[in-house]
């Protein structure tokens, strides 16, 4: 029997059929976006990573050849003769600037401008500033494509301007962007994760608008569930909320909401088997409905499509797939990219 897609090895990446375009990855961290890359037959040449456990890890599973550990800030300023020479020559440019800024939970407008350490361990930035650093990147190595994923909530309100400056940027280096509001449930990928996409091409290049149309059929959570979870302790409030569920309710929040008039806990959401799994982020918990416990760790890994034997090391499972685009995600608006943009076959291909 042939196993679904979305059960696969990084091993599998070597029958991929390689077509020599070639990818770089600022953000990098556990490689989502690399995986769907890869994929797609793209060759990943390396990536820039702030985090030290987050590169200790993308080493051990992707073998770049030219991994950068140091903030976005420190690599664009690194001479031209400090960097190979294949990353002149890119086909794309990748990264997922940190989001949390404009995220749709909480007081994000009082964030705007604001430093902070994206995690214990980090260094501290001006995060809505790092979206403009990765394009400082794009600009000194020109590579064909760039390819920015970001969060929904960069569409919403005041957020708006500044995708009104990351557009106005990209036009003044000379790209041509396009913005892409894509939903991974239609993807092929079990779980409904709303993702906004700049995607542009070099002006010179004169290519053609980029066409993203998906519609994959759903896939249930109880289609990928797999394995016991951690259990709640019945000693905490989270159990015993959960034990006063009510069909409709979604989240621990919803209870809370309904029993205290609090509005907190949202992050805390309830799986069922009928539905598709709501988005996995770093800092929400995923509880099973119908059992007080967690969603185990394989099921966190079928959720973000990673692979089967993917070596997480001394990570929280949750965290890294959390905190990275879904490789069947990405593998599919890839290979758009290369269909429609890069392929030798097409007129003017390279």
């Amino acid at each position: 029997m042939k196993r679904p897609y979305w059960d696969w090895k990084l091993a599998d990446l070597d029958k991929v059929e390689k077509h020599g375009r070639t990818v770089f990855s600022c953000f990098s961290c556990g490689g989502g976006s690399t995986m769907g890359y890869k994929l797609a037959g793209f060759t990943v040449l390396g990536n820039v990573e702030i985090d030290p456990q987050m590169m200790r890890i993308y080493r051990r599973n992707h073998k770049p050849q030219f991994p950068f550990l140091m903030p976005i800030q420190d690599f664009k300023h690194l001479p031209d003769s400090e960097l190979p020479p294949e990353l002149f020559d890119l086909d794309v440019l990748d990264g997922s600037p940190p989001c949390s800024v404009f995220s749709t939970a909480g007081a994000r407008e009082e964030k705007w401008g604001g430093e902070f350490a994206f995690r214990e361990g980090q260094a501290v930035q001006r995060l809505d500033d790092l979206f403009f650093d990765f394009l400082d990147v794009a600009n000194k190595l020109k590579p064909r494509v760039i390819v920015a994923e970001n969060v929904k909530g960069m569409l919403i309100g005041k957020a708006k301007g500044f995708v009104s400056l990351v557009l106005s940027r990209l036009r003044e280096i000379g790209y041509s962007p396009q913005l892409f509001l894509l939903n991974s449930a239609t993807m092929g990928v079990p779980q409904k994760r709303e993702r906004l996409f700049f995607i542009a091409s070099r002006q010179d290049q004169d290519l053609p608008r980029l066409r993203l149309q998906f519609n994959e059929p759903p896939i249930l959570y109880r289609t990928i569930r797999f394995g016991e979870g951690k259990p709640l302790n019945t000693s905490k409030k989270t159990y015993h909320r959960w034990k006063r569920k009510r069909p409709s309710d979604l989240s621990i929040g919803d209870i809370t909401e309904r029993e205290d008039g609090k509005a907190s806990d949202y992050n805390t959401i309830i799986l069922k088997d009928q539905k598709v799994s709501n988005t996995l982020a770093s800092s929400s918990w995923m509880l099973r409905n119908d059992e007080p416990c967690r969603i185990s760790d394989m099921d966190s890994i079928r959720i973000q499509t990673f692979p089967n034997d993917y070596d997480f090391m001394d990570a929280d499972v949750s965290y890294v797939c959390g905190m990275s685009v879904p490789p069947i995600m990405m593998h599919r608006i890839a290979e758009q990219i290369h269909l429609q943009w890069l392929d030798p076959k097409l007129k003017g291909g390279r």
